[in-house]
C-alpha cells in the first residue's frame, strides 16, 4: 500500500504496528511458560532430594536406638516430624518449608546427642547415616537455590510491565519460594576474648 506521493500507507503503518505487537506478546508467553517450567523442574528437584532424606531416616533411627535408649525424646521428635513431612506432600513451598526446618532441627538434635555416645559415634553403619545425610542436606540447598532462581525470574515476568499485562491476561502467577530456616543459620556466633 503505497500513496501516490510514493510513502507508506496509514494502513500498512497500522498492520506493521499490530504485527509487531502480536509478536512481542507471543514472545513473553513463550517466555512465561518457559519459566513457569522452570520452576515445576526446580520443585521437582527439590521433592526427589527432599524425599531421599525422608527414605533415610527410619534406617537411620534403628542404628541408632540401640545405643539411644534414654534419648525417646529425640528419636520420637525425628519421627513425628518425619511424620508430618510425609504428611505434607501436596502442601506448597511455604508450608513445606516450615515442616521440612522442623525435620532439620530434630535431626540435628539427634546428631548432637549421638556426640555424647562414643559407641554410636564410632558406629560405621551411622558414620555411613550421617555422611549420607549431609550429602543430602546438601543437594537439598543446591536445589533450592536452583528453585528459588527460576521462582525470581517467573515472578520478575509477572510483575515487569508489560509483561504483566500477558501475565495478567493468561492467569499466569507469581511462585512462593522454598526457604528452610535452620536456627544455627540464624544464630549469632558469640566471641570472647577473655585469656
Amino acid at each position: 500500500m503505497v500513496s501516490e506521493e510514493g510513502g507508506v500507507g496509514t494502513g500498512t503503518i497500522i498492520l506493521v504496528l499490530i504485527v509487531a505487537v502480536a509478536g512481542y506478546a507471543i514472545y513473553v508467553y513463550n517466555n512465561l511458560v518457559r519459566n513457569k517450567q522452570l520452576v515445576e523442574e526446580g520443585w521437582s528437584g527439590i521433592d526427589v532430594q527432599l524425599k531421599r532424606r525422608a527414605d533415610l531416616i527410619p534406617n537411620m533411627l534403628e542404628t541408632v536406638k540401640g545405643y539411644m535408649s534414654h534419648e525417646q525424646d529425640t528419636l520420637q521428635a525425628v519421627t513425628d516430624a518425619r511424620a508430618a513431612v510425609q504428611g505434607a506432600g501436596g502442601a506448597g513451598p511455604e508450608e513445606r518449608g516450615k515442616l521440612e526446618s522442623m525435620l532439620s532441627g530434630a535431626l540435628g538434635k539427634l546428631i548432637a546427642v549421638a556426640e555424647s555416645y562414643p559407641d554410636l559415634k564410632a558406629n560405621t553403619t551411622f558414620l555411613e547415616f550421617q555422611d549420607t545425610l549431609r550429602n543430602v542436606e546438601d543437594e537439598v540447598q543446591l536445589s533450592r537455590r536452583y528453585y528459588n532462581g527460576t521462582v525470581r525470574n517467573l515472578n520478575v515476568a509477572v510483575e515487569s510491565f508489560p509483561s504483566n499485562l500477558v501475565a495478567n491476561a493468561f492467569r499466569f502467577e507469581k511462585a512462593e519460594y522454598f526457604e528452610l530456616e535452620f536456627e544455627g543459620d540464624r544464630a549469632v556466633p558469640s566471641v570472647s576474648f577473655d585469656s
